[in-house]
């Protein structure tokens, strides 16, 4: 019988080298993780049932279980190569198949799909005009396509539409003592030049029409006769101040666009004004005859929410709208929420998708595919799909990968223990021919 122990004790150990050679090879593999062999005793079954006396008759593997353990985080050079911090797998799409992988080197293909080395698609959220929408998971495609213009006072998804501008004006500033364009006594509502003796303040900002043109538009600050108020006027492209107009002016382009009341701490009690530009007077009077075709005129509100007059300098504190240029893509990344957002050429970001990940209740249930690639059985039960850094769901690094888990000294160490017991077996099956030798040689 000694022989049959000693067999099963080689082939156990052999298995248990072969899962940790397996481990060694692995050891720069993005995403590996490291596998132990588990093995149990063998009895013979008995009849008369189990006694003190009863001896063993070897070993076999029980199984080769995976260690889902954290690996190392390196980074990289390349935006979507992605690592995962935490519990759960990339969900992969080949050609309907769904498999799992902790390997997050990822790159475009031809057709803008997120894919491993193995042309495996990614698989996330789909993004609607930037907005990302939890459904049914599906490959990750990037858009090419140049992200069409915003005109200011006219986008949707900004948080705010228009102009917002939030300034401090010099409570200590009086009423300029020089005349309007027209000659008109100082501090009158006539139409304004904007003559630097004018005026106290001045400031400007880009704003677009409907094809993507920037313009500049001024606004000019005069404080008039009344405490605590302050004219203001416009223009945009230097052009005359019959370009802008509000609905605050008796008579479109006469006078100021608006007033600025404050209190007597300095807070500001006026309301938000709208006002409106007209484009094709801007183009005419820069030259275009026929204009460049945008929308004209153009409207949207200008807030001051914010401003002040206080005793001190005037200052710009915020000036911002909600238009911009057409863009074209020039760079991605991907949050550790794994929302991929494309960076374009006009400063702005449009989330293109979202990846998703999966978790199960026993992950050593996964069937090992081969390139880092798991599949799911009745034994792991089904994926519980999610975003990143919900549920118990782990979180993405951008430019990262996980490295393998693999302990090298260890596996090293193990090794060696395991080639101990392989010759301690083969030293079995030496000394039971001894034995037999023993006994053929009597007389």
């Amino acid at each position: 019988m000694a022989f049959q122990q000693a067999l099963s004790g080689l082939n156990g150990a052999s298995k248990a080298i072969d899962a940790t050679s397996h481990n060694i090879a692995n050891s720069s593999t993005v995403g590996y993780k490291s596998s132990v062999a588990h093995f149990g005793d063998v009895y013979a079954a008995s009849l008369a049932g189990a006694g003190s006396s009863q001896i063993g008759i070897g070993v076999n593997l029980s199984a080769i279980q995976q260690q889902f353990t954290q690996g190392n985080i390196t980074s990289t050079n390349n935006p979507l190569d992605i690592s995962i911090n935490g519990a759960g797998f990339f969900r992969m799409d080949q050609n309907g198949a769904t498999t799992y992988t902790r390997n997050g080197q990822f790159h475009l293909d031809k057709n803008g799909y997120v894919i491993n080395d193995q042309g495996m698609k990614l698989t996330g959220y789909a993004a609607q005009s930037g907005i990302v929408i939890p459904s049914t998971p599906s490959p990750i495609q990037i858009s090419a396509s140049d992200l069409a213009p915003q005109a200011t006072g006219l986008n949707s998804s900004s948080t705010f539409n228009g102009v917002k501008a939030s300034l401090n004006l010099d409570s200590r500033k009086t009423m300029p003592t020089t005349a309007l364009n027209d000659g008109a006594a100082p501090g009158s509502s006539t139409a304004f030049a904007p003559d630097p003796l004018s005026y106290n303040y001045s400031t400007a900002l880009s704003i677009y029409d409907t094809l993507g043109n920037a313009h500049t538009q001024t606004f000019y600050f005069r404080k008039t006769a009344n405490a605590g108020e302050w004219a203001v006027y416009s223009n945009v492209d230097g052009t005359t101040n019959q370009n802008v107009s509000s609905t605050t002016q008796a008579t479109a382009g006469q006078g100021p666009i608006g007033l600025l009341q404050f209190d007597s701490y300095g807070k500001l009690t006026s309301s938000p004004m709208t006002i409106t530009v007209d484009m094709l007077n801007v183009m005419v009077s820069s030259g275009q005859p026929l204009g460049n075709g945008s929308l004209s005129p153009q409207t949207f509100t200008l807030d001051f929410t914010g401003t002040t007059q206080f005793g001190s300098a005037f200052g710009t504190n915020r000036l911002e709208q909600d238009g911009y240029a057409a863009g074209h893509l020039v760079g991605l990344s991907v949050g550790d929420d794994g929302i991929v957002q494309g960076r374009y050429s006009n400063g702005q970001t449009f989330a293109q998708g979202q990846v998703v990940l999966a978790n199960f209740t026993d992950p050593n249930g996964l069937q090992a595919l081969g390139n880092n690639q798991w599949s799911e059985t009745s034994t792991s039960g089904p994926a519980l799909v999610g975003a990143p850094n919900t549920s118990n769901l782990g979180v993405l690094t951008s430019s990262s990968v996980e490295e393998s888990n693999v302990d090298l000294t260890a596996e090293l160490v193990n090794l060696i223990t395991q080639q101990r017991n392989y010759q301690a077996n083969a030293q079995s099956i030496k000394t039971q021919d001894q034995i037999m030798q023993t006994l053929v040689n009597l007389r």
